[in-house]
């Protein structure tokens, strides 16, 4: 029986990536990208040719069980997904879950996540923080942000560039205005940005400059 590797990508700079993890996607027989032109990147880059199969959210339900099954027959993989660690807000908890049920080994390399940094950098108390991932875009974003207004742990979220306004709003109202936050925009790119202030002074500054790139909001948790 053979191994399923999940292996963590740069989030941007692609000097990011371990030794390790170079080294076994060179000796893996099956690499498993979220998106092969964006892997292909990073694997051309470091000289790796190996086979690349597409695994995403819209084909996993469909492709689960033969990979198992490949991985049960001896074929080693690597899970790949477009920037930082399988799983954490992208595809590979379906295919992890699986693996275990079926007793195939899985090893997780350590590596690049967005969060981390993100909330190092924050300037914000770390010791405790709860990670939320992307909020609801509808149903039960409501709930949650109103459980989440007496939460004392630091707020870990990501966001996409053109909801970051209108997320930051929703914290106004639901955390108050006075919140302090940091919003990390490009981590490890060439137009990196850590914005930090409140939760207004930031909300007004992207309103007002408008917004590009993957983002990580870091929100102080509640005072009382």
């Amino acid at each position: 029986m053979s191994k399923l590797f999940l292996i963590p990508s740069p989030i941007g700079n692609l000097a990011d990536i371990t030794y390790r993890a170079v080294k076994v996607l060179e000796t893996v027989e099956l690499i498993l990208a979220e998106d092969t032109r964006t892997s292909g990147v990073l694997l051309k880059h470091y000289g790796i040719n190996k086979p690349v199969t597409p695994y995403h959210q819209h084909n996993e339900h469909k492709v689960l069980q033969h990979l198992v099954q490949q991985m049960q027959g001896g074929k080693e993989m690597a899970l790949l997904t477009d920037a930082g660690t399988p799983g954490v807000s992208d595809p590979g908890f379906l295919l992890v879950r699986e693996c275990i049920r079926a007793g195939v080994p899985v090893e997780c390399l350590p590596g690049a996540t967005a969060f981390v940094p993100a909330l190092v950098n924050s300037g914000i108390p770390m010791n405790r923080f709860a990670f939320e991932g992307f909020p609801p875009l509808k149903k039960g974003r409501q709930t949650l942000f109103t459980q989440l207004a007496t939460e004392e742990r630091a707020l870990v979220f990501y966001e996409s560039p053109h909801r970051l306004v209108r997320t930051l709003n929703d914290f106004i109202k639901y955390f108050g205005a006075e919140r302090q936050c940091c919003v990390s925009r490009e981590l490890t790119k060439m137009f990196e940005e850590n914005k930090r202030g409140t939760l207004q002074e930031v909300h007004d500054y992207f309103l007002e400059k408008g917004v590009k790139g993957e983002i990580v909001i870091i929100v102080e948790g509640f005072i009382a």
